[in-house]
């Protein structure tokens, strides 16, 4: 290969690789209002604010109009989901199933319903929607009594949402959006995606984290039952019975 051949080679590759689908002609740039979530005996939920902007360059098409989905995911966990049935006059729990590796914390914010943002199919592959949770997908039906129950508790105490028209544009690119935490909030390290879509594909994304931490006499607690559990139940169990006995001799009567 001659000279002149190579480095003709070598514009063609540059050239190629700027137009590669992977070149992005936007940037999506997010902070959250806090960082950073402390439990505390008097905690009884709090919002953080989400805000942002969609970024151009000179590629982006000028009329160019976006929809932005938030995936806010908290720790994974097992959770186990019980069927109680009637046995002899007393309701008893008879069947459960065991769901692995679930969000205890899932929450999805848009400005439109996700079906008008994307197909079936991409919100799938993007795993965007409750309905998409790889661990909630599986081999359940949609109709399975576990997973709705399972879903039903969830949303009843405010840790699993989905809400449409939540995220609003202010300008054409600048977005804000609320994520509200309920008083008991799993403790954790929390995802929070941002992701950017144009007639109907993703075009950019970001991501960021949200830390919710207990301290004080909370902390201490949840930390001795974690790191030394047989020493937490022996001496919540002793301090039981003294509490008890205790009480049993303050309003003995003689």
């Amino acid at each position: 290969m001659t000279a002149r051949a190579a480095i003709a080679a070598g514009c063609l590759g540059a050239m190629t690789l700027l137009a590669s689908p992977d070149a992005r002609a936007e940037q999506l740039i997010a902070s959250m209002s806090n960082h950073r979530v402390t439990i505390t005996p008097n905690y009884t939920g709090e919002e953080l604010v989400l805000f942002g902007s969609i970024e151009r360059d000179a590629r982006t098409p000028a009329n160019r109009s976006y929809d932005l989905v938030v995936t806010v995911s908290g720790p994974s966990a097992t959770v186990v989901t019980w069927r109680k049935d009637r046995l002899l006059g007393v309701w008893i729990n008879r069947e459960s199933r065991v769901f692995d590796n679930v969000p205890s914390y899932l929450a999805v914010f848009a400005n439109r319903p996700l079906t008008v943002i994307a197909n079936a199919e991409t919100l799938r592959r993007q795993r965007i929607g409750i309905a998409n949770v790889p661990a909630l997908q599986a081999q359940e039906a949609a109709d399975d009594p576990f997973r709705a129950a399972f879903l039903r508790l969830k949303g009843e105490r405010g840790l699993y949402r989905e809400s449409a028209n939540s995220v609003t544009f202010l300008t054409p690119t600048l977005f804000r959006t609320s994520i509200p935490l309920p008083a008991d909030v799993p403790v954790g390290t929390y995802t929070v995606d941002i992701k950017a879509f144009a007639g109907g594909g993703v075009v950019t994304r970001a991501e960021t984290a949200i830390e919710i931490v207990k301290i004080g006499f909370e902390q201490f607690v949840a930390e001795a039952a974690r790191q030394h559990g047989a020493a937490y139940g022996l001496i919540t169990t002793l301090f039981a019975l003294m509490t008890g006995w205790f009480a049993s001799v303050v309003f003995r009567r003689d």
